[in-house]
């Protein structure tokens, strides 16, 4: 917890709910009678209304970006680092809006709520999501809180899929796209990592067929081995190595078992049991697939330059050398689209050791790029 806040955090900050009553129509074919949005705001927003950024999450992320909801928080939102007075995504000129997307279960309608029809969870019973049903989502907030066009639309990992689906669905409503650690479609290998998570949880004895919640527990185990085969794919090999090396834990002798031995061992169990704790079983199996069905060049043939042909934003790109999960290849393949269809593009390919976590942390070269950047669209806008 923070003895004290620091002067460039947001500080203490309230999450909000809106309700949406009217049914809405998802890619699936399925309709959802209403949903709820959970979502905090940073900053303050201008009269003219010009100076929102949405910020999308990634895969576990949520709408806590930044700041602590109480002082007694064990540590802040996620991309603290980066959002606050100051900071690159800076709070005094910009009003920032990050919600938890549907499917999740951090506020907003997600298999863990309750299915007005039968008065009990949702559970698989829940209609498949894509991003493009999370964009439209976002879209009715913005409608709702009176904002006509982003300044900009923002998001690391699955958010860099939001950000880009932005641009095609809503071409108009925003004047820049940051595409952080993205990808305009999973390769096979992140496919088959996805799928072998989803069928740690499903074979789980406690999974029920995703009706755990009538029998009061929940599939812990499959939960946490889909969660530390996640993390592994998040870092780097140099970035294990570092923190973790061939290290026995505490230095003892091996056990010559099967209990923890090395570091990197104990910090897989921990990262897998508190991730129980926090997280919806049957949320991860939905938002996996949306990441799974990403594609927005499949409309198009193939052609992913096509699929922007219609997007109006500047864009800027960004990757990491030492991600894996969404190599920079990917990222390249995003700016050679944008370049082909002759679109406003900046690029920028950040030497990092942390992996995909890269786009979380505070590395000098990445929050020099992203402050430039944002600082030029606040000259735009006027702030």
């Amino acid at each position: 917890m923070p003895a004290k806040i620091p002067a460039d955090s947001v500080g203490l900050v309230t999450p909000q709910t809106v309700f949406f009553s009217a049914p809405l129509k998802l890619e699936c074919g399925r309709e959802l009678p209403g949903y709820s949005l959970t979502y905090e705001t940073y900053g303050t927003l201008n009269a003219q209304r010009s100076n929102a950024i949405l910020l999308c999450h990634a895969l576990s992320g949520d709408h806590h970006a930044a700041g602590y909801h109480t002082m007694d928080d064990r540590k802040p939102g996620w991309w603290e680092h980066l959002l606050g007075p100051g900071k690159a995504m800076n709070t005094n000129k910009f009003f920032f809006i990050c919600a938890n997307f549907i499917g999740s279960c951090k506020g907003s309608t997600g298999p863990a709520s309750i299915n007005p029809e039968t008065g009990t969870p949702w559970g698989l019973d829940f209609p498949m999501v894509t991003v493009r049903d999370w964009v439209r989502t976002q879209a009715d907030l913005a409608d709702h809180l009176g904002i006509a066009q982003w300044a900009a639309v923002v998001g690391g990992s699955l958010g860099g899929m939001q950000v880009m689906q932005w641009t095609m669905d809503y071409p108009e409503r925003l004047r820049h796209a940051v595409v952080i650690a993205a990808a305009s479609k999973l390769t096979a290998q992140n496919i088959a990592f996805n799928e072998v998570c989803r069928q740690a949880i499903m074979t789980d004895p406690d999974f029920h067929g995703g009706r755990y919640y009538a029998h009061n527990t929940k599939p812990r185990r499959g939960l946490s081995l889909a969660r530390m085969i996640g993390h592994i794919t998040y870092l780097s090999d140099n970035a294990m190595r570092t923190k973790f090396g061939r290290d026995t834990r505490g230095g003892k002798a091996f056990s010559f078992g099967f209990d923890v031995d090395f570091e990197v061992e104990s910090y897989l169990r921990y990262q897998g049991s508190s991730f129980v704790e926090r997280f919806d079983a049957n949320s991860y199996l939905y938002i996996t697939k949306a990441l799974d069905y990403f594609d927005p060049a499949n409309a198009f043939g193939g052609n992913l330059a096509e699929a922007f042909a219609s997007t109006q934003a500047a864009f800027l790109v960004i990757s990491f050398s030492s991600d894996w999960r969404f190599s920079p290849e990917r990222s390249r393949e995003i700016v050679q689209a944008l370049y082909t269809c002759n679109r406003d593009v900046s690029y920028a390919e950040i030497e990092a050791e942390h992996g995909h976590d890269s786009f979380l942390m505070p590395i000098p070269q990445y929050v020099a790029v992203l402050s430039a950047y944002l600082g030029r669209v606040a000259e735009e806008v006027g702030v």
